[in-house]
């Protein structure tokens, strides 16, 4: 979609840019004609001033040899004149150089348009089977499926992100919880140890204590002859 979207996308853009530098390319051939229409006239003007002034010049040159203030004077107009020629001509140089880029870039721009004319092309064929009534519906419409595209990797992209966080933290538990069943594990062993160890040593005892209470019994038993002897002397 990218790829298909951007050309038509730059289309778009490339024939907005072509129909604004066409308007400014004629607004700017619009002004380059009134500005050649005023040198041309002011160029006119200054060859029948430069004509008339020869003329005044030819009929008052003993005048002028006469009074130096006077051809001073017309000299420094002259000189003017010619400046301002020069300078009429210099904007005119800057206004064509001006207008030679802005003809390239607006020819360049066309070339551009031409180029893509084919998806222009396919855009119309796409609307005249479609439900879309214009082609700039159609950019609408990747647009749209582009934005949404890129919010749904933008949301699997932190739901990845939020399972790999998870999958972390569940391997830090289950890491945490085996260390403690080992240690439980352990403590349990050694339980098991200490278990084993009473038992081993509650067996002497017991047999110690097995064998105190049959001395106990004999002893009674004994001592309870002995009672009866005594009673049998008494008697």
């Amino acid at each position: 979609e990218e790829e298909f979207v951007s050309p038509l996308i730059r289309v778009q853009e490339k024939k907005k840019q072509a129909q604004w530098m066409h308007k400014a390319l004629e607004v700017k051939e619009e002004a380059f004609k009134e500005k050649m229409k005023v040198l041309t006239y002011q160029w006119r003007d200054l060859h029948t001033k430069d004509a008339q002034q020869k003329t005044s010049l030819e009929k008052s040159g003993r005048i002028l040899k006469e009074n130096d203030e006077i051809r001073i004077q017309a000299l420094n107009k002259a000189i003017k004149e010619r400046e301002g020629k020069m300078q009429k001509e210099s904007e005119l140089l800057r206004a064509k150089k001006e207008l030679g880029p802005l003809r390239k870039k607006h020819q360049k721009l066309r070339n551009l348009v031409q180029k893509y004319s084919i998806f222009n092309k396919y855009l119309e064929d796409v609307v005249k089977i479609s439900q879309f009534e214009e082609i700039q519906d159609v950019i609408w419409r990747c647009k749209t499926l582009m934005r949404i595209q890129k919010d749904l990797l933008q949301s699997q992209q932190s739901h990845k992100e939020m399972t790999e966080q998870a999958k972390v933290l569940l391997d830090q538990y289950t890491a945490e919880k085996e260390a403690e069943i080992l240690q439980y594990q352990n403590e349990l062993v050694e339980l098991q140890l200490c278990f084993d160890q009473a038992q081993s040593d509650v067996l002497p005892w017991e047999t110690r204590w097995t064998d105190i209470q049959n001395t106990a019994a004999e002893k009674t038993l004994r001592l309870g002859t002995i009672k009866m002897a005594i009673l049998n002397l008494f008697q």
